[in-house]
């Protein structure tokens, strides 16, 4: 990572000194896979290597691996309109391109697959909720090459959080590509003399260098607040904070899920109710997306990847 980038990244105050080094310390080299700190962090918190190995045997042994690397690569498009309170007339109908866990250097045709993909979407912005890698130590390039393949198609504005297995390292790169990320701040767009604010948070998940309270500080009282953040562990947080709508990912909708879509692990410190799909906590309107692409295995089943497009409208 350039010392000169993260130099001006604590300066600005985008990241405090605090948080920066938190997250500096968690992303060693040396760590092969960004474990999630306590027990309660779900079934991955430990032996992941060896729950890894099992599951490649188990497909293997199926004959499932090809179906299931197919339907890694089949990307539904899911369509949604969300109720906005005080939605201003001129943001009525905008579209939200929202996509969560690439996860780009999982395998060689990723970029290129979800690059088809997107092209024909028309939106008003695309928004990303983190994890651009599949890696979690090592050479950045491979992402920051393979991101530079979709990034085109996407339609701009493009805002982003980092997820669990993104480093500050990766995060350079895909600014430097013209990607806007958001750490624990927030950005106003605005048609007429309207406007709604897109925050961000870092990491909830494995680094836990959120910091809601300071994503939010300068929005002006009545404007609409949509909230990115990688996990939806930070629901309650997000409700209280009086975020209108909260985007996230993470959680995979399982991946690798039973019949009828039932997740075997989802790998979030909330209720399964939070991850995967519409919800509501109170007045929070919320979407965990299911994932754009894969990880740790390269396939699918019973839980097709996804793209979602949020259309706002007037509550």
């Amino acid at each position: 990572m350039s010392d000169e980038w993260y130099t001006r990244l604590v300066q600005s105050g985008r990241l405090s000194v605090t948080l920066a080094e938190k997250r500096r310390s968690k992303e060693s080299p040396d760590v092969a896979v960004a474990q999630p700190s306590g027990a309660s962090r779900g079934l991955l918190a430990s032996h992941l290597s060896d729950h890894v190995k099992l599951i490649r045997s188990l497909i293997k042994m199926s004959g499932l691996s090809k179906r299931g690397h197919n339907n890694a690569r089949r990307i539904r498009i899911n369509e949604l309109s969300i109720d906005i309170p005080q939605l201003p007339e001129s943001f009525h109908g905008f579209k939200l391109m929202h996509l969560s866990d690439l996860h780009l250097d999982m395998a060689p045709d990723i970029a290129d697959v979800i690059a088809a993909r997107v092209q024909p979407i028309a939106a008003d912005a695309t928004v990303i909720t983190g994890d651009f890698r599949a890696a979690t130590a090592g050479p950045v390039a491979p992402t920051v090459a393979a991101f530079e393949k979709v990034l085109p198609h996407l339609p701009r504005p493009v805002y982003a959080v980092l997820g669990n297995h993104d480093s500050l390292q990766v995060a350079a790169g895909l600014e430097n590509l013209g990607l806007r990320l958001l750490f624990n701040e927030h950005v106003l767009m605005q048609r007429d003399n309207a406007q709604i604010a897109i925050v961000g948070v870092d990491d909830p998940h494995f680094f836990q260098t959120d910091d809601l309270d300071a994503a939010l500080v300068g929005i002006p009282h009545g404007v609409p607040k949509i909230l990115l953040a990688h996990s939806p562990e930070i629901y309650a947080d997000a409700e209280r904070s009086g975020i209108d709508f909260m985007l996230a990912g993470h959680t995979h909708g399982g991946q690798i899920c039973l019949p009828g879509g039932y997740p075997v692990i989802v790998n979030a410190d909330c209720p399964r109710r939070y991850c995967r799909g519409f919800w509501r906590h109170e007045q929070l309107r919320g979407y965990t997306s299911v994932g754009t692409g894969s990880s740790v295995v390269d396939v699918r089943f019973n839980c097709p990847p996804e793209i979602a497009l949020h259309t706002l409208v007037a509550a």
